[in-house]
């Protein structure tokens, strides 16, 4: 992948994206997290114009990542220790990709079992990675420019956005700046959101602008997409518990 920054606006451009981060964090430490990656249809119609009604695709994959280290398992031999190292903290990752022209649902479900959910790699790249074993691809061709992390001390809670790639995201930022411009008066529906339930009664958020349950175990918090792409690290998030 040469840019994988413009291979991600196109993705966006092209599928109208609605992202939905969730974790559900026991007293532990352990849980689950879930990204679901779901086409707005509405959105895609107005991109996509006539070529909405023609589209013909249809896919439904489930795998786990470690049935992909064991069926690329040569591929797999060949790649350094440090990166075999990288691939196996994903064996546990699932992921299930439906695609349906006729059912009009584009969706992809990415989901993680953790004990400890600093465990949690950054699901975000399991599909490139993925693609890497099944053909053979160099992991010095990806080009992310970002990392996620997570911790959790039993109190505070830390969702950490490390920006790894900075020249790249200010050299993309004119590329999102004449989408926004072409697209302004359309009515899409570009989101990400994250979701996050607390096994005991949140006691503050350092972003404000999350909204708290009722029982203030569970916050939602959403970001405008592109907002996200031109300043990723604006979706660190610390949490701390009663």
């Amino acid at each position: 992948m040469k840019n994988y920054f413009c291979f991600l606006l196109l993705t966006i451009f092209f599928t109208s994206c609605q992202v939905t981060e969730t974790i559900n964090l026991s007293e532990d430490g352990s849980g689950t997290i879930e990204i679901i990656q779901l086409r707005d249809e509405h959105s895609y119609m107005l991109l996509a114009g006539e070529k909405y009604s023609k589209e013909d695709k249809f896919q439904d994959t489930t795998y786990v990542f470690r049935d992909y280290i064991a069926k690329y398992n040569e591929t797999f031999l060949k790649y350094t220790q440090l990166e075999q190292q990288l691939f196996q903290k994903y064996t546990n990752v699932k992921v299930h990709v439906r695609k349906s022209s006729f059912d009009k649902e584009f969706k992809t479900i990415i989901t993680f079992p953790f004990t400890k959910i600093d465990a949690v790699p950054n699901l975000y790249n399991t599909e490139d990675y993925a693609s890497d074993l099944e053909n053979n691809y160099a992991l010095t061709a990806e080009k992310h420019f970002f990392d996620v992390q997570y911790s959790f001390d039993g109190t505070v809670f830390k969702r950490i956005l490390n920006v790894i790639n900075e020249a790249e995201i200010q050299k993309n930022k004119s590329q999102i700046k004449d989408f926004k411009s072409k697209t302004h008066s359309l009515d899409l529906t570009l989101t990400y959101t994250l979701k996050y339930n607390f096994p005991r009664r949140i006691k503050s958020v350092s972003n404000a602008a999350a909204i708290l349950s009722s029982d203030k175990k569970s916050l939602t918090l959403t970001f405008q997409l592109l907002d996200c792409l031109q300043d990723p690290a604006s979706t660190s998030l610390e949490v701390v518990l009663e």
